[in-house]
């Protein structure tokens, strides 16, 4: 009895704030003259701002030109924002700046789709050494980061110096797919500097594995010691569960002015591996057993930064130089 008393009062809640919200819209578009989608436009400016909101306004609405608007195929956005303004009431001409900005924001809002879309298929993806083009972009990530020291062969312990744990590094690849290898290799080419850097600090011993004075005598940096692949690997699952959960929506319509492409996920996962190796060293752990615990640590840092809706990236990649910014 106390369960349904307990339902049907949260029922009764849930009505009556439903058609108070209702009731409050209608009242402010008399008073104001302006739909919720033109309050949000032009109280809000362009960005994660503005467009979560009109994401949350069409998602909620009651209106099926609205919620359908959400899924629109991006040749059709332009089409879909002409039917929003007649359903609206709109003038066009009177409110040039309005079809402008829901364009803006929808095709955001549809092209995040497509990247997780995109995304997911390349994760599903498995490594075939049998492909040529999946071997030829293993072979392209060797000679990125081993330049000077040819493969002796493609099955080879060699890898372990690039972070993989055996000899064939296909096995690493099946958590992530071929999503984990497109990501290491971006890296590779567009930071080479850092993720040269990276590879090199990954390599070193730590500390407490060699007494004082021959850390001193080899002039050693503070040691990172973790599988620099194997990290990069676990980073794309990190960048790929932000994606997949709406997190990175924030910093992507922040810094995408229209369409969120696989160029600007590549992106935010070079900003991650540098910032996880920094933090790898703050943290300082005492080895590699302790990565889940700091990997932890870091996404709920990511995620604490993600919540502000004016943070992104820096708006333009630069290798080397990526840091948060307020926009």
């Amino acid at each position: 009895m106390k369960h349904f008393l307990r339902v049907v009062t949260q029922f009764f809640v849930f009505l009556y704030c439903k058609l108070l919200w209702r009731g409050l819209k209608f009242v402010v578009r008399k008073f104001t003259g302006r739909c919720e989608l033109q309050r949000i436009c032009y109280n809000n400016k362009h960005g994660a701002r503005r467009t979560l909101k009109i994401e949350s306004s069409m998602k909620f609405s009651k209106n099926e030109l609205l919620q359908s608007a959400l899924s629109a195929h991006p040749d059709k956005v332009e089409k879909t924002i002409d039917d929003i303004m007649a359903l609206k009431k709109i003038n066009p001409d009177t409110n040039p700046q309005l079809s402008i900005s829901l364009q803006a924001s929808l095709l955001q809002i549809v092209g995040y789709r497509s990247l997780v879309m995109e995304v997911e298929k390349l994760r599903r993806e498995p490594y075939d050494c049998e492909n040529k083009e999946h071997e030829e972009m293993l072979m392209k990530l060797w000679k990125e980061l081993r330049p000077d020291s040819p493969l002796t062969g493609r099955i080879s312990k060699q890898w372990c110096e690039i972070g993989f744990q055996g000899s064939d590094p296909k096995t690493d690849f099946r958590g992530m797919g071929l999503l984990g290898l497109h990501n290491l290799l971006y890296f590779a080419e567009h930071d080479k500097a850092t993720a040269l850097q990276m590879l090199h600090d990954s390599l070193q011993p730590k500390h407490n594995e060699i007494n004082k004075a021959e850390w001193e005598q080899k002039n050693l940096d503070k040691a990172i010691g973790f599988s620099f692949a194997i990290v990069g690997i676990n980073i794309t699952d990190l960048a790929y569960s932000l994606l997949v959960s709406g997190a990175l929506k924030t910093h992507l319509y922040n810094v995408a002015p229209e369409m969120p492409s696989l160029l600007h996920f590549q992106q935010t996962f070079c900003y991650l591996m540098q910032e996880f190796h920094r933090f790898w060293i703050e943290e300082d752990p005492s080895d590699i057993m302790e990565f889940n615990r700091v990997r932890t640590k870091f996404h709920r840092r990511v995620l604490r930064q993600l919540k502000n809706p004016d943070m992104a990236l820096c708006p333009h990649f630069s290798a080397s130089d990526l840091h948060l910014v307020n926009l």
